[in-house]
């Protein structure tokens, strides 16, 4: 009889136990698991050193359930910042893979896409690269002394408004860009890659063989002004085309040389002067 009632005793609490396993602890695992919450993720493929912008990123509500604490919740967060590694689509968003700077070095190679090329010029003397004062995203006018050996110091029309991509020193190290080196041993920039077209660069190559390169500032400031001295200048060089097929096909070309000057005029005044 004793065991009987110690085998009831027994089962009853097994009844009970039973009981709160699946009215109170297994709603609260359950509970658990199906908490969500919101994450920063990946719309397409971005390359190292690009800048987040929205269109980039989608928030998403995943289950909370081993999610890392330091991942991304809110685009806010990191719409602006640059990446620090190749992300693919889908991939979550943590803070080692951006940053708030984009002075990752030679990034600016890997956004080329074909249409355009990326290169170098030298600067002989201090004065010819603006006192060492260019940086990425300036606009600037290539001055060619003795052109082509006319004795005339011009600015080639192919070269009125080209982007600067880079300035960097002897080292090899960009001068215009912060890499945790000491300030006090910032160093002089011996050459300056600019962003330019096949046919810019065969002028660009001439005068750097002839060593008469001098760059002068045209414009500074927000990247959508900056764009449009770059439309300006793509203007110009397809009107030139245009120019030189007219002239192989034996009909006038004098409308070239208004049409540049009136696509400069057109950059300019087109211009933010507030921006």
């Amino acid at each position: 009889m004793k065991i009987f009632k110690n085998r009831m005793v027994l089962g009853i609490t097994c009844i009970v136990i039973s009981l709160i396993i699946c009215f109170a602890l297994t709603p609260l695992i359950n509970m658990g698991l199906s908490k969500k919450t919101t994450v920063v993720r990946m719309k397409q493929n971005v390359l190292e050193g690009e800048q987040l912008t929205r269109n980039m990123l989608e928030e998403v509500e995943v289950g909370n359930y081993n999610m890392p604490e330091n991942v991304f919740h809110s685009m806010s967060e990191v719409e602006g910042l640059y990446l620090t590694a190749y992300v693919c689509a889908g991939d979550y968003l943590f803070p080692a893979k951006v940053s708030a700077e984009a002075g990752l070095e030679n990034t600016y190679l890997y956004h080329l896409n074909g249409e355009k090329q990326a290169m170098s010029i030298t600067i002989d003397k201090f004065a010819q690269g603006l006192s060492g004062k260019l940086k990425s995203g300036d606009i600037v006018s290539v001055i060619a002394p003795d052109y082509q050996g006319s004795r005339e110091t011009v600015i080639p029309q192919e070269l009125r408004y080209v982007e600067v991509i880079a300035v960097t020193a002897n080292s090899g190290y960009d001068a215009n860009l912060e890499d945790g080196r000491d300030k006090d041993e910032k160093e002089l920039p011996s050459t300056v890659t600019l962003l330019v077209k096949p046919e810019q660069s065969e002028i660009l190559a001439g005068l750097e063989a002839e060593r008469t390169i001098h760059l002068s500032l045209v414009y500074r400031g927000t990247k959508e002004n900056a764009t449009k001295f770059i439309e300006a200048q793509d203007l110009i060089l397809e009107e030139l085309k245009a120019a030189q097929e007219a002239e192989l096909t034996g009909e006038g070309a004098e409308e070239g040389t208004e049409a540049d000057a009136k696509s400069a005029e057109n950059a300019e005044s087109g211009v933010d002067k507030d921006a």
